[in-house]
């Protein structure tokens, strides 16, 4: 049963569009994953889950994103069009 709610899950994530570009956006600004989350005080694993849009920062959070990168919260999020 573990396996197939491993393979449902992998299965769904790989045909969902992402939602965040956090990744991109921390590459383009030369920050890692392990930077954002020491400044957040956050676990490395779930900065990495964000990165892999796996699972959605709270918006309260993408707002502190955006502010230690500098940018528009709107950088932080694929186009709906």
């Amino acid at each position: 049963m573990q396996v197939f709610l491993s393979l449902h899950k992998m299965f769904i994530s790989m045909h969902l569009t992402p939602i965040n570009r956090l990744k991109a956006v921390l590459a383009e600004r030369q920050r890692t994953s392990k930077w954002l989350a020491s400044q957040l005080n956050k676990s490395e694993t779930t900065v990495s889950r964000w990165c892999r849009n796996e699972v959605q920062p709270p918006i309260d959070m993408m707002v502190k994103i955006a502010e230690l990168l500098n940018i528009d919260i709107k950088e932080l999020l694929n186009s709906t069009k």
